[in-house]
């Protein structure tokens, strides 16, 4: 027997297991079965799979189920997870058995190891550690938990954070007056401000919706063990291990009160990754707008400056790419993508469990924790730092033959139109064509075509 292996035994037989490994027989078998992308469960999940483990221990222990010793050991393994430690200990590949058998088992088998050495005596990855549990119940709590989790601590302050930036830039350069556009071309003016709220908006809305599909994730699956029943739980158990989960986590969890919706189905979390499609739609739309007004710098819009951040081609020298609002749209297309395959994961519930649970999981953390990386980056790099172009948009706002709408109430629509294209063919001012062609005086004018008050709304009079 080789020095670097030790032989484990489990119900199949034995098997090798690196001899300074964590986990046992059962993570072994996973890792010789699926070498198939070479991804492992994303962190936040580990986690989640530790806070599990560590509720239901303090819960076996209130129900009297499980030695004092025995849990204190377990709890205090499950704290090194959650800390950060011990993730070298999760090898298992995502694209693994449909129901996360393997990453259960694999959280199991470590915090016993972990729990062994702590008391001296053998602790068992399944008698102990998943007491009251069944990895069926076990993973659908955990891609809720994780999901919580992700979402409170790290999304939401960012999308906060992010829309701070908005308002500071607002305060900062919101007065300005631009060419607004429609169908990409010339429209009624709109402030800077106007526009950069109106991504505020968009955030907030996509963030109110997260939320609310957040919501209804809370009712979590453990104590349906098995298929649903709660087969060798006890009966409190499921609402002892919903509270001491709570208190853990500082996130509100209850029990569902039908364990057969969680294990069939993940309805819940498919909304959600539809709420954070949503907010990836709204990260693209604003990305896009960026990379627009930024563009030029000569012959595009102009109409912005990004932060120069790095050299844009390897043969164009001085050439200065938007490389952040770049960076922001392929993440919104991997998260877009991400929910594509959540949604088919969802319709894998085959009677009384969902069989693409890992890959769900995966794709779920991965959402959540691009959109709160992208969000910080574009806040930081983008939308402060951005300068203002204002010299470009006066002069296309001057030009603008679309300003004469606001002539509509005074004197037709066909007579403004004939304005409109005219001042465009001499590419001349609108106010200069309108003074020709009509008996309106350039005062009134001049009162009429404010772009600053066209921004306000309302009927010219």
């Amino acid at each position: 027997m080789s020095s670097h292996y030790r032989i484990e035994t489990d119900s199949m037989g034995d098997v090798h297991v690196p001899a300074k490994a964590l986990y046992q027989a059962q993570t072994q078998r996973a890792v010789n079965n699926f070498p198939i992308s070479g991804i492992q469960m994303p962190h936040e999940f580990i986690k989640a799979l530790a806070y599990i483990k560590q509720a239901a221990a303090r819960s076996n222990l209130e129900l009297k189920l499980l030695d004092d010793k025995v849990a204190h050991a377990i709890i205090d393994s499950c704290q090194e997870i959650i800390n950060g430690e011990h993730f070298e200990q999760f090898p298992i590949d995502v694209f693994q058995t449909g129901s996360g058998t393997s990453s259960n088992m694999n959280a199991n088998e470590v915090i016993a190891t972990l729990a062994s050495q702590k008391v001296e005596q053998n602790v068992s990855p399944n008698d102990h550690v998943n007491m009251g549990q069944s990895s069926n119940d076990v993973i659908p709590t955990a891609i809720q938990i994780s999901a919580a989790i992700t979402c409170h601590f790290q999304l939401f302050p960012a999308l906060e954070y992010l829309t701070q930036a908005l308002d500071k830039k607002t305060a900062e350069i919101g007065h300005i007056v631009k060419t607004g556009r429609t169908h990409l071309m010339d429209a009624m003016p709109v402030t800077l401000g106007q526009e950069l709220q109106g991504w505020k908006i968009q955030l907030e809305r996509a963030q109110l919706g997260i939320q609310h599909a957040l919501d209804n994730t809370s009712a979590l699956a453990q104590g349906g063990t098995a298929v649903g029943t709660g087969i060798n739980a006890e009966p409190d158990f499921a609402a002892i291990f919903a509270n001491n989960i709570s208190i853990s986590t500082e996130i509100p969890f209850t029990s569902s009160d039908n364990f057969f919706y969680n294990l069939s189905s993940q309805d819940a979390i498919v909304a959600l990754s539809g709420q954070l499609k949503t907010l990836a739609v709204a990260i693209l739309k604003i990305s896009n707008d960026l990379r627009w007004m930024n563009s030029g710098p000569l012959a595009g819009l102009g109409e912005i400056e990004l932060e120069a951040l790095q050299p844009g081609s390897s043969i164009m020298p001085g050439k200065v790419n938007p490389v952040i609002p770049e960076a922001a749209a392929m993440v919104a297309a991997q998260v877009i993508g991400n929910d594509a395959t959540i949604t088919v994961g969802g319709q894998s519930g085959n009677f009384q469990l969902n069989v693409m649970l890992p890959v769900i999981a995966h794709n779920l953390i991965q959402s959540i924790e691009l959109m709160a990386n992208v969000s910080t980056l574009l806040a930081d790099k983008a939308i402060s730092s951005f300068i203002v172009r204002e010299e470009n948009l006066q002069v296309a706002l001057a030009k603008n033959p679309i300003l004469v709408t606001a002539l509509n109430p005074v004197i037709g629509y066909l007579k403004a139109a004939e304005i409109a294209k005219k001042a465009y063919k001499e590419q001349r001012a609108i106010i200069e064509v309108a003074e020709e062609e009509t008996n309106i005086s350039r005062e009134e004018l001049e009162k009429l075509l404010n772009p600053e008050k066209l921004t306000q709304g309302g009927v010219a009079h």
